[in-house]
């Protein structure tokens, strides 16, 4: 799979998350953006210290789903 593609509802994806979907979501703690982590499938809040999952194309926007980042993850 190529790293964009067509999505049939007419956005382009990235790995299982449309674009559009990226640019509207923001951290439900914060309400900061997020940045996507393409090699792990999450949606990162620096903010907030975390990484929400993404399983089959949908954010797991909720904390209990969210993993807590270490101090190296956070700086980079």
């Amino acid at each position: 799979m190529s790293e964009e593609s067509s999505h049939p509802t007419g956005g382009e994806r990235r790995e299982g998350i449309d674009r559009r979907l990226l640019e509207l979501l923001v951290c439900p703690l914060t309400k900061t953006p997020l940045e996507y982590d393409e090699a792990r499938q999450e949606l990162i809040s620096r903010a907030a210290r975390l990484a929400f999952p993404i399983k089959e194309g949908v954010p797991l926007m909720t904390v209990e789903a969210a993993r807590h980042l270490d101090d190296e993850e956070q700086r980079s």
